[in-house]
């Protein structure tokens, strides 16, 4: 009545899943543990080798470093042909420059000498 109420074995659990229980709960350190230490494991995998992990992060920054060459080129080029039309659109000397190697201009009494390319023949 007041004291404590003990099941009888014919209504209790079976055996094997006491022994079961008990067994997980003297092991539920070791598999704490384990599970921690499996946590760990998966998300340090992921840190290293993972979509945003250090290995990815090397490699964008090698991409990187080439794509800021590459703009670093093209700007300088860019630079070089804004020169090249400002010349063009002030320079006399250099729209008669231009039209004479592009165009092959001769001024009157001119005679233009052509050479053919190594890979041309004349017939």
């Amino acid at each position: 009545m007041g004291g404590v109420e003990t099941k009888n074995q014919a209504g209790g659990p079976p055996k094997a899943i006491v022994a079961g229980a008990g067994f997980v709960y003297r092991m539920r350190r070791r598999i704490a543990t384990g599970a921690v230490v499996g946590a760990a494991l998966f998300f340090g995998y992921h840190a290293f080798f993972g979509a945003n992990g250090v290995n990815m992060y090397a490699q964008k920054r090698a991409e990187g470093r080439v794509l800021a060459k590459h703009i670093a080129d093209l700007q300088q080029q860019n630079t070089r042909l804004q020169q090249q039309v400002t010349e063009l659109k002030t320079d006399p000397d250099a729209i008669e420059h231009e039209a004479r190697e592009r165009l092959h201009y001769a001024k009157p009494g001119e005679v233009i000498w052509t050479e053919d390319g190594p890979g041309k023949k004349q017939q």
